[in-house]
Order: C-alpha cells, then sequence, then structure tokens
C-alpha cells in the first residue's frame, strides 16, 4: 500500500468514527436509562428524537413505552432529564 493510499485510509476513518459516534441510541437504550432512573417503562415501543427542542449537545427523546410515555432529555456526563408525558 503506497502511501497516498494510506492517507485517504487514515483520513476516512477519522471521518467515519465521530459519524458513527453521533448514531441516535436506540429506544431500549433511552429507556434502560428512563429504568435505572427508578421510571417504569415495560418495554420500549419507539423513541423518537425532537428537533426542535433538542440542543446540539442535548438531545430530547420521546419514548414511548407500553405503559407510559417519557420526554427525555440525554446530558453527557449527568443523569438524563425525564419527564412523563402520559
Amino acid at each position: 500500500m503506497n502511501s497516498c493510499s494510506l492517507l485517504f485510509a487514515v483520513v476516512g476513518v477519522s471521518v467515519a468514527i465521530p459519524a458513527l459516534a453521533q448514531q441516535a441510541p436506540a429506544a431500549d437504550d433511552i429507556a434502560g436509562q428512563v429504568r435505572l432512573q427508578g421510571h417504569p417503562c415495560d418495554g420500549a415501543v419507539s423513541a423518537r428524537k425532537d428537533i426542535k427542542y433538542s440542543w446540539p449537545d442535548e438531545p430530547l427523546w420521546i419514548l414511548q413505552c407500553a405503559n407510559a410515555t417519557y420526554r427525555v432529555r440525554l446530558i453527557p456526563d449527568m443523569a438524563a432529564r425525564i419527564e412523563k408525558l402520559q
């Protein structure tokens, strides 16, 4: 492999890693955080990002569980802010 090909491979990987880190968490992951903080969530049905109220580093999710609906703001390195909607 010549040095030009190696450079493109390294640049490609360094661009792909941040994109992977910003992928949306699965509904089960958000439900796990909700349960960890003491809220009941009997099976996550769906999670959708609320684009209007999300902040760059603190996304806001609407989590639909079988028994409740929550508004969940995920905050890095802190507990999530959770509000029961139904």
